[in-house]
Formats: structure tokens, sequence, C-alpha cells
């Protein structure tokens, strides 16, 4: 019952949010076929659903190919590869509005884990892997929420690369935390602290809001040894 009415609930609020939002998508379609590469949407293969690959919807906002140059997979404060229009969509979220296409395909959730590139997925420890994508991989999540300005703690470490391994052990027993407390009203939370955190990101409500969260020290994070937290 739970998957029915949640079902339910991601192409009800997929349309609603197509209807609202149509006006801020038409608007960027029409910036990025005017600026930088041309190039409106970009498609790139997530694992979703039961480790089960998919190709996720996004705006582009990155030069193409950046996946094989620079610092691959992550991205920093800054980086040269995301074009000017597309800093602002990253910064807004408004990067992330195609993938109602992937919620209304059934390929996604509005709430959920976030769906990686297989690269990153390996990075979680191998027990958790099989557990994660229990649920449909999400536009927003808990994970999104804790790592917000994910983007600052790599750019502001000495060693981006260990950093970015580091942090996975903390997004499992992040998504873990989820997977156990899934509910509906979670979800609200979780959607409310997405809007939230774009006009107030240095917010601190989740450890308020959300009870029994994994501790994570950002500071100490930052110095993180991947090898000792796998």
């Amino acid at each position: 019952m739970y998957k029915f009415i949640k079902r339910f609930l991601d192409l009800l609020m997929s349309v609603i949010a197509l209807v609202i939002l149509s006006p801020i998508i038409l608007v960027t379609i029409v910036t990025l076929l005017l600026t930088g590469e041309h190039e409106i949407f970009y498609r790139q293969k997530r694992i979703g659903y039961k480790n089960t690959p998919f190709l996720i919807w996004k705006f582009a906002t990155m030069l193409k190919n950046s996946p094989k140059i620079g610092s691959g997979a992550i991205t920093l404060r800054n980086d040269p590869r995301v074009t000017k229009v597309g800093r602002v969509l990253r910064i807004s979220k408004i990067n992330e509005l195609p993938q109602l296409i992937n919620v209304l395909a059934g390929e996604m959730s509005i709430v959920g884990p976030r769906p990686l590139m297989e690269v990153s997925f390996r990075l979680y420890p191998e027990k958790y892997r099989s557990k994660i994508y229990e649920n449909k991989p999400g536009i927003t999540g808990i994970g999104s929420i804790v790592f917000r300005d994910e983007e600052k703690i790599l750019s502001s470490a000495d060693d981006p690369k260990k950093v970015y391994e580091a942090i996975f052990p903390y997004k499992a027993e992040l998504e873990i935390w989820y997977l156990r407390n899934k509910s509906f009203i979670t979800d609200f939370k979780i959607i409310f602290l997405t809007g939230w955190a774009i006009l107030f990101p240095r917010h601190h409500l989740a450890e308020k809001l959300f009870t029994g969260l994994p501790k994570i020290n950002l500071i100490e994070l930052s110095k993180a040894n991947p090898t000792s937290q796998t």
C-alpha cells in the first residue's frame, strides 16, 4: 500500500510541478539554446531501483564529456567545466527539474537516495550496496540535505579525491537511515528542507526535524582518510 500511494503522490506532484514551473523550464530551455554549447539536456547512466541502470535527465550545466576531463566525477566550487548559466542552475537546483520526466516514467521518486554514477556507487561500503536502492532513487533525499554543500567541502580540502571517497560511508549510513525511517511525514520534511536550503543554505534544521541521524562531523571529514572509513 505504501508503494502504491507513494507512486500516486509522485505522479500527482510531478504533474503539478511541471505545470507550475513550466515558465521557468521554458526560460531555461531558451537560455541554454542561446548560450554555452547550446545543449539543453544532459543524459547520463545512473544506478537506480534494485541497482538497475537508467538514464537520468538534467539540464546541461557542464561542458560536454566533463566526466572524462578535469576532476572527473568530482565537481568543485568554481569548477571550470561548469558554464556560467550552469552555475546559476546548479545553485538554484533548477538543473534537477528535468528529473520529473524520470519520475513520470517510474524510474525515480520525488524523495529517495540520489542515483549515482557506477564509479561513485562503488565507493559505498559493499555491505550497503544491495540495500540502498531498495527504494527508487529520488530527485532529493536525506543525503542531498546533509551534504547540500558538498562542492564547498571538496573545494576546501587539500585532497578532494580522498575526501570525496571518505564521504560515501557517511552517505550510505544516511540512506540506510532513510530506508529504516521512510514515511510520508519523512518525505514531506525532506521536500520542505530541500526548498528551505535554497533560501537558507546554512540552516541546521535537519538535526532538529529528524531523530537518530548518523553523526557526521564535516570538519573532521575534511581531514578524513578514506581507508579508515571502510
